[in-house]
């Protein structure tokens, strides 16, 4: 990744309550070769393999339901409410495998636009610091 992306996600995640943490785990892509979903099997495979058990499961998708901030905030509170870890799943440059997306508990759109990878990781940590933002009266949000 870019280092403005590594940045960019580092800032928002240490800006973050003590009590609220993000982190990130990124996968190395599945090797290239072979038809596309073929790999991205593989990689929805090992997905899979690093989620947390019993975890949230949101997949970004571009096709995904669209909701602003204050809804995101609601959802943040209602998963911190249920205690169970949250894993956010952004796919890569050819998307994620049908079971990965079958699997989410949600899939989210950050925008109908197609983002790029690292800039989607940058998106998605500056509103989860919002949304934990307004979670705990914080002035970073303004409406």
């Amino acid at each position: 990744m870019p280092a403005w992306v590594d940045a960019g996600f580092s800032e928002y995640a240490k800006r973050m309550p003590r009590a609220v943490r993000i982190e990130l785990a990124a996968l190395k892509p599945a090797q290239r070769g072979g038809p596309v979903q073929r790999v991205l099997e593989a990689e929805g495979e090992r997905i899979f393999a690093a989620l947390p058990a019993g975890c949230v499961k949101v997949v970004l998708d571009e096709r995904g339901a669209l909701f602003d901030t204050l809804a995101l905030a609601r959802r943040v509170e209602r998963w911190r409410d249920t205690s169970r870890h949250v894993a956010f799943i952004v796919g890569g440059a050819d998307g994620l495998a049908q079971t990965v997306k079958n699997s989410a508990d949600l899939v989210w759109s950050l925008s109908p636009l197609t983002l790029p990878h690292g800039l989607a990781r940058v998106v998605l940590a500056e509103q989860l610091y919002r949304a934990v933002s307004i979670l705990h009266n914080h002035p970073y949000h303004r409406e």
